[in-house]
């Protein structure tokens, strides 16, 4: 069965490859994470006191957006309105339990978005669909819906174009007609090339639902091949990490991932063609947590050297042994070989890993190959090619240089 034409919009967000999420909102006043209104049983009532210390004097939209850019992201996810029902944008009346009317008195997704238009950095907006402050949620979800389509239309209107829209909460009453084709009616009427985006949720990773969704998405876990034969349209797809095991903000929470372990997470996405969101979630008052921007600084370090196969390379059907992997760019002038965990050349005395050299293959590769070397040094490396395998003589990494994926390009020629 054929494979539906893409959408330029949905081909230029899989162009984006790699994104930030921020969680960010009342809740990071606690330290305790997004969910501890629910998950600590908390007073709502006293919690929505928090509005009145929200001071957000730590919040500078442009370092945000250049910590971002300087990591390799090219759009943003930011939290407009998490679970708790409290909005960072000016809700223009529907509402008083926003910014504008808490101790911020600032309208933070204006300062947001400017910073991202004067950067080149893509804008998305996070909405929650689940509310715990609205009172209708519960006892009339007629009005409720309403409540939310008009929260949604004010994001689509007020803030010039935007890159998307990320919901999450459907999940939470999975019986319910949520009436998204109103609320996805609405977006493209403002914002006919915004990217609709709602998140499955755990339990349905990578479920399609309506036919308005231009994404997938794939939460805490491991995207899968899309398989879009026979599909209405075209749609990407995207996974979402955070950097230790919550969202929002755990002071507590010391249980961070490895700069290494987030690069292969990011070239596991790429590998399936899809885009990787990682979560930072600033501290009370907007202020990004310094080993949270040093991580993300070594993730840019990274990307500095091998982000054009991140950005431009596409899945073609190329594998290698164990994780390895390979890319077509999408002019179709280079492949670029993913190498995982390569070991390094030195004296076994000093070198962890020891002396490396040898022979890797890849699989599936129908092009015919003129030449190949490392993205990170110049110098051809020795290959032979036969059939559809590709074999080619993998130098270590010199002392003092060890990345947790190393890539080459390959020309194609």
């Amino acid at each position: 069965m054929a494979i539906p034409k893409a959408k330029q919009y949905i081909l230029d967000f899989e162009q984006m490859g790699f994104g930030m999420f921020i969680h960010w909102g009342l809740y990071s006043q606690l330290g305790r994470g997004e969910w501890i209104l629910n998950v600590g049983k908390l007073d709502k009532t006293e919690y929505e006191k928090l509005s009145d210390t929200f001071t957000a004097e730590d919040f500078d939209a442009e370092k945000i957006v250049l910590t971002a850019k300087s990591a390799g992201c090219r759009y943003i996810t930011l939290t407009t309105r998490h679970h708790e029902g409290f909005s960072l944008y000016d809700t223009c009346g529907l509402s008083d339990y926003d910014a504008p009317h808490s101790a911020a008195h600032r309208d933070l997704i204006r300062e947001f978005v400017d910073a991202c238009n004067k950067h080149g950095i893509v804008p998305f907006f996070y909405h929650t669909t689940l509310d715990w402050h609205e009172k209708t949620f519960d006892t009339d979800f007629d009005a409720y819906l309403e409540y939310l389509r008009k929260s949604v239309e004010t994001l689509c209107k007020n803030y010039g174009k935007i890159g998307g829209l990320w919901f999450d909460g459907n999940w939470s009453k999975p019986d319910a007609d949520w009436k998204e084709s109103e609320l996805y009616a609405t977006i493209r009427k403002y914002q006919p090339e915004a990217m609709i985006i709602n998140n499955t949720g755990l339990g349905a990773r990578g479920e399609l639902g309506n036919p308005e969704i231009d994404s997938v998405t794939f939460e805490q876990g491991r995207p899968t091949p899309m398989n879009r034969e026979g599909m209405s349209k075209y749609v990407a797809a995207e996974m979402c990490h955070t950097l230790n095991n919550h969202w929002g903000i755990g002071n507590e929470d010391l249980d961070y991932k490895s700069p290494g372990e987030l690069i292969k997470s990011l070239c596991d996405c790429r590998k399936v063609g899809a885009n990787y969101l990682l979560n930072i979630g600033p501290e009370a008052q907007g202020a990004i947590n310094p080993f949270q921007k040093e991580l993300l600084g070594i993730i840019g370090r990274w990307m500095n050297i091998f982000g054009e196969a991140v950005y431009n390379g596409r899945p073609c059907g190329i594998g290698g042994v164990g994780s390895n992997f390979g890319l077509r760019s999408t002019d179709g002038k280079y492949i670029y070989l993913f190498v995982y965990d390569l070991g390094s050349i030195g004296d076994k005395n000093v070198t962890v890993g020891g002396k490396y050299s040898g022979a890797y293959s890849f699989g599936g590769v129908t092009d015919k190959i003129a030449s190949i070397e490392w993205m990170d040094m110049e110098g051809n490396l020795e290959f032979t090619q036969y059939g559809t395998t590709l074999s080619v003589e993998l130098t270590g990494h010199p002392y003092g240089k060890s990345y947790p994926v190393r890539v080459a390009r390959a020309t194609v020629g």
